[in-house]
Protein backbone atom coordinates (compact mmCIF):
# COMPACT_ATOMS: atom_id res chain seq x y z
CA UNK A 1 0.00 0.00 0.00
CA UNK A 2 1.60 3.39 -1.02
CA UNK A 3 -1.45 5.81 0.11
CA UNK A 4 -3.50 6.03 2.66
CA UNK A 5 -7.45 5.74 1.33
CA UNK A 6 -10.16 8.35 2.33
CA UNK A 7 -12.18 4.98 4.26
CA UNK A 8 -8.98 4.78 5.67
CA UNK A 9 -8.99 8.16 6.94
CA UNK A 10 -12.53 8.30 7.80
CA UNK A 11 -11.79 4.93 9.85
CA UNK A 12 -8.98 6.95 11.46
CA UNK A 13 -11.04 10.01 12.74
CA UNK A 14 -14.05 7.69 13.73
CA UNK A 15 -11.91 5.69 16.09
CA UNK A 16 -10.35 8.14 17.30
CA UNK A 17 -13.54 9.87 18.39
CA UNK A 18 -14.67 6.68 19.84
CA UNK A 19 -11.98 6.36 22.25
CA UNK A 20 -11.85 9.61 23.35
CA UNK A 21 -15.47 9.01 24.25
CA UNK A 22 -14.56 5.52 25.90
CA UNK A 23 -12.06 7.60 27.94
CA UNK A 24 -14.24 10.23 28.66
CA UNK A 25 -12.23 13.49 27.58
CA UNK A 26 -12.73 16.52 26.31
CA UNK A 27 -13.84 17.09 22.99
CA UNK A 28 -11.69 16.27 20.63
CA UNK A 29 -10.72 16.77 16.90
CA UNK A 30 -8.49 14.32 14.54
CA UNK A 31 -7.11 15.82 11.30
CA UNK A 32 -5.68 12.76 8.37
CA UNK A 33 -3.18 13.74 6.23
CA UNK A 34 -1.48 11.97 3.03
CA UNK A 35 1.90 11.29 2.61
CA UNK A 36 2.36 14.87 0.84
CA UNK A 37 0.28 16.42 3.49
CA UNK A 38 -2.73 17.07 2.05
CA UNK A 39 -6.27 16.55 4.58
CA UNK A 40 -8.01 13.63 3.80
CA UNK A 41 -10.41 13.37 6.50
CA UNK A 42 -11.26 15.74 8.87
CA UNK A 43 -13.87 15.44 12.23
CA UNK A 44 -14.44 17.71 15.11
CA UNK A 45 -16.63 16.64 17.89
CA UNK A 46 -19.36 18.99 19.31
CA UNK A 47 -18.02 21.65 21.98
CA UNK A 48 -14.19 21.60 20.25
CA UNK A 49 -12.68 25.35 20.34
CA UNK A 50 -12.48 27.03 17.26
CA UNK A 51 -8.17 26.76 16.63
CA UNK A 52 -8.38 22.96 17.14
CA UNK A 53 -8.45 22.32 13.37
CA UNK A 54 -4.98 23.86 12.88
CA UNK A 55 -3.55 22.47 15.64
CA UNK A 56 -4.75 19.24 14.54
CA UNK A 57 -3.10 19.93 11.34
CA UNK A 58 -0.19 21.59 12.54
CA UNK A 59 0.75 17.93 15.12
CA UNK A 60 0.36 15.82 11.73
CA UNK A 61 2.23 18.09 9.22
CA UNK A 62 4.67 18.38 11.50
CA UNK A 63 5.37 14.80 12.03
CA UNK A 64 5.31 14.26 8.36
CA UNK A 65 7.66 17.63 7.73
CA UNK A 66 10.23 16.14 10.41
CA UNK A 67 9.67 12.28 9.87
CA UNK A 68 8.90 11.76 13.73
CA UNK A 69 6.36 11.77 16.21
CA UNK A 70 5.17 15.51 17.30
CA UNK A 71 6.23 14.05 21.05
CA UNK A 72 9.63 13.40 19.49
CA UNK A 73 9.41 17.08 18.39
CA UNK A 74 8.81 18.54 21.91
CA UNK A 75 11.46 16.19 23.42
CA UNK A 76 13.28 17.86 20.43
CA UNK A 77 12.24 21.52 21.22
CA UNK A 78 13.79 21.17 24.54
CA UNK A 79 17.53 20.42 23.46
CA UNK A 80 17.08 22.66 20.06
CA UNK A 81 14.20 25.42 20.40
CA UNK A 82 15.85 27.47 17.76
CA UNK A 83 15.61 24.75 15.17
CA UNK A 84 12.12 23.94 15.64
CA UNK A 85 10.76 27.39 15.78
CA UNK A 86 12.26 27.96 12.10
CA UNK A 87 10.75 24.57 10.71
CA UNK A 88 8.03 25.61 12.53
CA UNK A 89 7.87 29.40 10.22
CA UNK A 90 9.18 27.11 6.87
CA UNK A 91 6.06 24.11 7.16
CA UNK A 92 3.29 25.95 5.47
CA UNK A 93 0.72 24.01 7.97
CA UNK A 94 3.04 24.78 10.90
CA UNK A 95 4.97 22.65 13.65
CA UNK A 96 3.25 21.85 17.23
CA UNK A 97 5.41 20.53 19.64
CA UNK A 98 3.25 18.65 21.71
CA UNK A 99 1.85 14.83 21.68
CA UNK A 100 -0.72 14.03 19.55
CA UNK A 101 0.78 13.61 15.51
CA UNK A 102 1.43 10.28 14.87
CA UNK A 103 3.10 9.26 11.48
CA UNK A 104 0.78 6.31 9.70
CA UNK A 105 2.53 2.92 8.22
CA UNK A 106 1.59 0.70 5.21
CA UNK A 107 1.95 -2.73 4.99
CA UNK A 108 5.23 -2.14 4.12
CA UNK A 109 6.35 -0.10 6.59
CA UNK A 110 6.33 2.88 4.82
CA UNK A 111 4.82 6.41 5.62
CA UNK A 112 1.28 6.98 3.99
CA UNK A 113 0.38 9.66 5.95
CA UNK A 114 0.15 11.28 9.55
CA UNK A 115 -2.42 11.82 12.00
CA UNK A 116 -2.89 14.56 14.44
CA UNK A 117 -5.51 14.54 17.46
CA UNK A 118 -5.89 17.63 19.67
CA UNK A 119 -8.28 19.08 22.83
CA UNK A 120 -7.51 16.92 25.60
CA UNK A 121 -4.15 16.92 27.34
CA UNK A 122 -0.97 15.66 24.56
CA UNK A 123 -0.74 12.66 25.96
CA UNK A 124 -4.62 11.53 25.61
CA UNK A 125 -4.81 13.01 22.23
CA UNK A 126 -2.18 10.88 21.37
CA UNK A 127 -3.89 7.59 23.35
CA UNK A 128 -6.78 8.94 20.16
CA UNK A 129 -4.82 9.26 17.68
CA UNK A 130 -3.62 5.46 18.14
CA UNK A 131 -6.31 4.16 18.54
CA UNK A 132 -7.71 5.88 15.32
CA UNK A 133 -4.63 4.62 13.45
CA UNK A 134 -5.36 0.87 15.40
CA UNK A 135 -9.48 1.07 14.22
CA UNK A 136 -8.43 1.33 11.14
CA UNK A 137 -6.27 -1.66 10.69
CA UNK A 138 -3.15 0.44 10.08
CA UNK A 139 0.24 0.81 12.36
CA UNK A 140 2.68 3.28 13.49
Amino acid sequence: MTRITLDQAQAIVSGGIAEARRLSLKPISVAVLDAGGHMIAFGREDGSSNLRPQIATAKASGALALGVSSRTIGEMAIERPTFINAAAGLNPAGIVPAAGGVLVRGADGSVIGAVGATGDTSDNDELAAFAGIKAAGLSV
